[in-house]
């Protein structure tokens, strides 16, 4: 216990924290914003793979840090327009589409990484983002180092927490998101296209689950190879649900889970001699599916969530 304490108290397992958050952070607030619009996307494993790719791949072509993020959202955005064409529009299942994106994003993935690199066998690198340490800030004892010197990507998924809860609660497209996932019809009798709303929430959502996917090859590796995003979509979505669909709270719920994800691979130095290291590897899972079961049980999720709308249409 006192070894698991002083893990704890150490730099290195904060700045670790925010490192393996930052993914998490803009995958679960992109799965908020299509969820909040009543659509839910099961495509993220797939999107979070190709923007991976994607970013990755701008980069070994030649291209800049910043121009493939924004490629790599450009991308995801394509997918969420796929999505939401089949279940905002004509009204398909939002668990077999998405379930269908996966697996074409994945595929896709794959066969341009080899069509483009046929004869690689190593995973090629590129130049990452770099740390970059905020003037004065990061002097700041113990704070700094962790929070002040990070990568820039890491910055902006912090600062796109504060911009999702301002863009839901405080401007008129937020309420027109949530209530788009709430009482589709009340939306319409306001003269507002709730398939535009929906597409536009599915679309936005998409893109920043890509550029998730691309934090992986642009910031945290140098490198892209398949399974990287490891099943970080699917906790993605039970963080939404965790969260209870609130910004703020999916911030914390994210921080849980790479919290106990980033003491796993510690504690398997302290324990391991004595328990076998697949429970440290499975206790953040573990811990995220308790977690989601107690508070699914008294979470108020959007009324709208898996319902396709017909205009005209009294739900």
């Amino acid at each position: 216990m006192a070894d698991i304490f002083e893990i704890l108290t150490t730099l290195g397992f904060w700045a670790a924290t925010l490192r393996i958050v930052s993914p998490l952070i803009f995958g679960t607030l992109g799965e908020l914003l299509c969820e909040r619009a009543g659509v839910l996307n099961l495509g993220i494993e797939g999107i979070m793979t190709i923007g991976a790719m994607a970013g990755w791949m701008w980069v070994f072509q030649g291209g800049d840090l910043w121009t493939a993020v924004l490629f790599a959202a450009f991308v995801g955005g394509i997918f969420g327009l796929l999505h939401a064409s089949f279940t905002v529009y004509l009204g398909v299942s939002q668990h077999v589409t998405g379930i269908g994106i996966t697996l074409l994003a994945v595929a896709l993935s794959s066969y341009i990484f080899r069509m483009m690199l046929p004869e690689v066998t190593t995973p090629p690198k590129i130049v990452p983002f770099q740390i970059y340490e905020v003037p004065l800030l990061h002097e700041i004892p113990f704070v700094g180092p962790v929070l002040f010197s990070q990568t820039p990507l890491t910055y902006l998924a912090l600062l796109l927490v504060p911009v999702v809860w301002y863009l839901l609660y405080r401007t008129p497209m937020g309420l027109a998101i949530r209530m788009a996932g709430e009482n589709p019809v009340a939306v319409e009798a306001q003269g507002i296209d709730v398939l535009m709303v929906r597409t536009a929430a599915v679309v936005a959502g998409s893109a920043m689950m890509a550029i998730g996917g691309a934090f992986l090859t642009l910031s945290a590796f140098d490198a892209f190879y398949f399974g990287m995003i490891n099943g970080r979509g699917w906790i993605c979505i039970a963080l939404v649900i965790f969260a209870s669909w609130r910004p703020g709270k999916a911030l914390i719920a994210a921080l849980l889970f790479a919290g106990l994800d980033a003491l796993q691979v510690r504690a398997q130095q302290v324990g391991g001699a004595v328990i076998p290291y697949q429970f440290f590897l499975a206790l953040p899972y573990l811990l995220t599916i308790a977690a989601m079961v107690v508070m699914s049980r008294r979470t108020a999720y959007p009324k709208a969530l898996l319902k396709p709308f017909r205009r005209g249409d009294r739900i």
